[in-house]
């Protein structure tokens, strides 16, 4: 298992939408594997294949869901339905591995429920309702589909989003990725 530089916004790989897998191959094992391996180096709650450059609809996660428990595994091919009502609390910050060290209040539904397979070309069905399992299945999904969840903020917030992504400085510097090893998301 390999921990992969993680791609910061501005990357190509983040705008696109990712292609279906159609074989479970190694290659796309190894790339689990991998996910895996970056998004707990990075201490994240999720990651999209786009994260780390790959174009697979693939995402990994790891956070709690409504109920407090830790949850953990990770969904080829999801497809998202999302339920329970559109709810903005000022008091949640999300964040993105793809925008490290920054985060704003962000508007998801309280529920969400991907349908996908798994490694062994199983189906597997991922629920949750409150938590924040719940707001990382609708993130990671957004990001297999070109969406980062900057373009789900308020005008405002979003101007505000984007002048702080300014002030770090990625853009000036040629940072396209980041490498969790090295550094935490808020040293980037």
């Amino acid at each position: 298992m390999t921990v992969r530089p993680i791609t910061i916004l501005g990357h190509r790989a983040l705008e696109r939408p990712t292609r279906r897998v159609r074989e479970v191959t190694e290659d796309i094992r190894t790339l689990v594997a991998d996910m895996f391996e970056t998004n707990d180096a990075a201490d994240g709650a999720g990651l999209a294949a786009t994260q780390v450059g790959a174009r697979w609809r693939i995402f990994v996660y790891s956070c709690e869901d409504g109920a407090g428990v830790e949850r953990r595994g990770m969904v080829i091919n999801p497809r998202l339905e999302r339920f329970g009502k559109l709810v903005l609390d000022e008091e949640s910050i999300e964040g993105c591995l793809s925008v490290p060290g920054l985060g704003w209040p962000t508007a998801r539904f309280t529920g969400a429920r991907v349908t996908g397979i798994d490694l062994e070309g199983e189906p597997v069905e991922v629920g949750d309702e409150g938590g924040v399992l719940a707001r990382c299945l609708q993130h990671e999904t957004d990001h297999l589909d070109g969406t980062l969840y900057l373009d789900r903020l308020s005008p405002a917030a979003r101007r505000e989003a984007l002048d702080a992504v300014t002030a770090r400085g990625w853009r000036a510097r040629g940072l396209l990725t980041w490498d969790p090893r090295q550094l935490a998301a808020d040293e980037v």
